[in-house]
């Protein structure tokens, strides 16, 4: 695995313990590095994500100002998938995954997320099914459908 997906791996690891704990109701989705001194952390909330929740979370991250440009944003459509809860909600949609080496010869595959078991996620991509292990995939989002 790239140093840049255990760098995200790792800042994941520290900061939604930290915010959930801080904020009940907000859910840490991911923490994607946009640069080596630039991360984002997607979050959500079951009334929504405002500015005012995105100012609060980055208030919680002022720790990480020395070294992070730090953005905080909502989902969006093109919502990030990491948790195996996440997949699971994901079944029957098109989604978009990256895996940290190649799988059939490729690292890179679009196509619709048919089932979320333990240990795995099943994608029917080019005409065939796929098996992928959880710990392969180093990045996922739906497929924004606008």
């Amino acid at each position: 695995m790239t140093t840049t997906y255990t760098k995200e791996r790792t800042l994941a690891d520290e900061i939604a313990p930290a915010v959930e704990r801080s904020l009940p109701g907000v859910e840490v989705l991911a923490v994607e590095l946009l640069s080596p001194s630039r991360f984002c952390v997607y979050v959500d909330h079951p009334d929504g994500v405002d500015h005012d929740l995105c100012a609060r979370v980055t208030r919680l991250l002022d720790a990480y100002r020395d070294d992070y440009t730090i953005d905080v944003s909502s989902p969006g459509p093109e919502r990030p998938l990491r948790k195996p809860e996440h997949f699971a909600a994901a079944v029957g949609l098109r989604v978009s995954l990256r895996t940290d080496g190649d799988v059939e010869g490729k690292s890179r595959f679009k196509g619709e997320l048919l089932a979320a078991e333990d240990g795995a996620v099943t994608l029917s991509t080019s005409g065939k099914e796929l098996r992928i292990p959880y710990e392969s995939i180093v990045r996922a989002n739906l497929i924004g459908t606008a």
